[in-house]
Formats: structure tokens, sequence, C-alpha cells
């Protein structure tokens, strides 16, 4: 009896101790998203950002950050806002909102499959939307307006004809993608080509008699194998040649042509040698 009792004293200590270490365990991944070392934001304010935050990495696995600062140790806000996502081990991908009081300026830091989700228009409309608040002093508002847009482009996903632009070299690569109706399409055209394939290689080995090639058959064992020569002289009569000056294409619209720049999201390398998006505005 009293080992039985020693026993379910070991079971329930054992079960006390996995649930503690389960529940440092899930502390530590509630990192906080919303670092306010410029003091502009209330608590109530924070603890509510940082709710909208984590409702919005559930919903779309993305990382969300928002930080402000008083002192952006030299740097342009990119490059901080860059190096402050690069730095705080956050997920590949990402974006970051910055609240630079220091430079006065917003900037946006996309990583990863962000990139592609944030295109440069749609970062354009983020810090058009955080201007209005920060403009105005209420960087709650700005913060607001930001965490809005990004659960609104999240939701909408990457946009038709999304390609990345490295401005430092140049390159692009295109974003692709097959939608239901171009599947289903496809589908249906390589069922044809198998299904007549088939068909045919099935209607030869059932020997079944086609007249075409009885006839080519016959022809072909009746026919007389010989060859018939001509004398055949080629002459030129006239000549004329024609010369047309084909326009160059001065369009500036785009980069790496036939691409549209509504759908571009420009990219860069930041110190630490992670691919970034993103953008900024001064307010």
């Amino acid at each position: 009896m009293k080992m039985r009792k020693r026993q379910w004293l070991l079971w329930l200590l054992a079960a006390v101790l996995c649930l503690g270490l389960a529940g440092s365990a899930f502390g530590a991944d509630q990192r906080p998203r919303v670092y306010d070392m410029a003091g502009l934001l209330s608590e109530s304010q924070r603890q509510q950002f940082e709710q909208q935050i984590a409702d919005c990495q559930e919903e779309y696995g993305l990382d969300v950050v928002v930080v402000t600062t008083e002192d952006a140790r030299g740097k342009r806000s990119q490059e901080y806002a860059d190096n402050f996502y690069d730095q705080g081990d956050f997920k590949e991908d990402g974006i970051l909102f910055l609240v630079d009081m220091d430079n006065r300026e917003l900037a946006v830091s996309t990583r990863g499959g962000a990139i592609r989700i944030f295109t440069e228009q749609r970062i354009g409309d983020m810090l058009d939307g955080g201007y209005q608040g920060a403009s105005q002093g209420d960087y709650a508002a700005s913060v607001a307006s930001f965490l809005s847009d990004t659960e609104r482009w999240c939701r909408a996903g990457i946009p038709q004809g999304q390609y990345n632009y490295d401005t430092e070299t140049g390159k692009i690569s295109a974003h692709r993608s097959i939608r239901w109706y171009e599947a289903l399409m496809a589908l249906g055209v390589s069922s044809f080509v198998a299904g007549s394939a088939c068909l045919a290689v099935k209607r030869q080995y059932a020997m079944e008699e086609d007249p075409r090639q009885v006839r080519n058959l016959n022809m072909a064992y009746r026919a007389e194998s010989r060859f018939l020569y001509n004398d055949q002289t080629d002459r030129l009569v006239n000549k004329f040649v024609t010369s047309r000056v084909i326009p160059r294409n001065v369009s500036g619209g785009s980069h790496g042509g036939g691409h549209s720049s509504a759908g571009r999201s420009s990219t860069h390398t930041s110190s630490g040698g992670h691919t970034h998006g993103g953008g900024s505005r001064k307010f």
C-alpha cells in the first residue's frame, strides 16, 4: 500500500514538473513585439497592439514588429529598421514598422515571404496612412493604421504579377503561381493528349483495318521505283532592297522589360547580409 502511494506521488511530481517546463517554454515564446523605446504609447495601447499582433501572427504566420526610438545611433531609418529585425531573432518572414523620432521618419522593413506580399505600392499606402497620425503627434493612430493595413494586405495575399527587383544587382525574381482555372485547363489538355495517344496505340495493337494504311501499303509495293530528272535553271530577274528604321524603346516605367511597376518589391541587402524590402517617409 505504501509502495503504491509512493508511485502515485512520483507520477504527480513528474506531471507538475512537466507542466512547469511547458509553461516556461510557452512563456519564452511570448516575447514582446512592441518596443516603445521612445515612450510614445501608453501601457494600454501597447497591450492592445501586442494582442492585435499576436492574432495576426497566428492567422497568417508572419512576424509583425513595432519599434519607436529617439536615438537611431547615427543610422538612416531604413538601415536601423533592417538591423533591428535581423538582430531581434524574429521569424524569417516578417515586417517591422519603425517610428524614428531621431530622423523624424517612418520606415517599413520586410523580410522573407513578407517581401512578396508587401510590394512598393502597398508599402507606400501604409506609409501614407501612418503619416496622418505621426504628423499630428498621434503615434498610436500611426501604429494602429500600420497594423490594420498589415492585416488587410496579408488577407489579400501576394498580388498577381508580383516580382522582386534587386536594386543592387538589377536581378529580377518573378513570383510564379498557378490559378485554379489554369490548373484545370492544363489537366484537361494533358488528359485529352494522353487519351488520344492511348487510343491510337490501342487501335494499332488491335489490328483495326485503316483504309488509308492499306492503300498506302499497296501503292508502296506496286509503284515503280525510279527517279526522273529534268534540267532546270534559276534566273535572277529583279532585286529589291527595303530599309526601315526600328524605333528604340524609351519607356522608363518599369524595370527588367515587360514587368509592371505595380507589382514590384525592390530589395536590398542589410549590413547583416539579409535581403530586405521596405520604404520610408519623413513626417
